[in-house]
């Protein structure tokens, strides 16, 4: 009998086995959901391909603007750190809860912010009024927190908000702003 770990790591058809388990990217361009697509994909398959796939459409819809007038040498800045998108994607994929729901982890880029929403609220020790917190974690998925681990696509040591936060704040952009909720966690990165 499969279990969802192995489902998530190795099996070639993963939504046969856990319908929710996938990402839903959707550029819209505007800031409302009722705009133009400009992108859109169900990214599923291996954890490992998913992570892939996604890290693909992250650096494909990331803009860099080039300064040349403000000093000897051009400067480049993302609209978006990749990194910082990473972790909470990454954030996402790992702590979200995989029963209970057939929502996927989506997703959404608008013209002025990207939303994560992430199908699991807080769990365990983790709670809405300590979410974020350094040195606050717990593991709703601690095998596939290995498993993501034992790959390089996290550290397992609850630094990932801290690291998307330090990576937004030196790219210039606005803290990011989390709404944790009983049954989910939405994050909002603004530009």
């Amino acid at each position: 009998m499969p279990t969802v770990m192995g489902s998530l790591v190795l099996a070639t058809r993963t939504r046969d086995l856990i319908p929710c388990a996938y990402v839903q990217f959707l550029r819209v361009d505007g800031p409302e959901w009722d705009a133009p697509i400009l992108d859109e994909a169900a990214i599923d398959g291996r954890m490992s391909e998913v992570i892939r796939r996604l890290d693909d459409k992250l650096r494909a819809h990331i803009s860099t603007s080039v300064n040349v007038h403000s000093a000897d040498t051009e400067k480049r800045r993302p609209d978006y750190p990749l990194a910082a998108l990473q972790q909470l994607a990454r954030n996402a994929i790992m702590h979200r809860s995989y029963e209970g729901t057939h929502a996927p982890i989506r997703v959404t880029w608008f013209s002025d912010r990207i939303e994560i929403l992430n199908p699991g609220g807080p769990y365990g020790v983790v709670t809405v009024a300590n979410f974020g917190q350094a040195g606050v974690t717990d593991y709703r998925n601690p095998h596939l927190a290995e498993a993501m681990k034992t790959q390089g696509y996290v550290q397992r040591f609850g630094v990932g908000i801290a690291t998307a936060r330090r990576l937004l704040r030196e790219n210039g952009n606005p803290p990011a702003q989390f709404d944790p909720q009983e049954t989910r966690v939405l994050v909002t990165v603004r530009k």
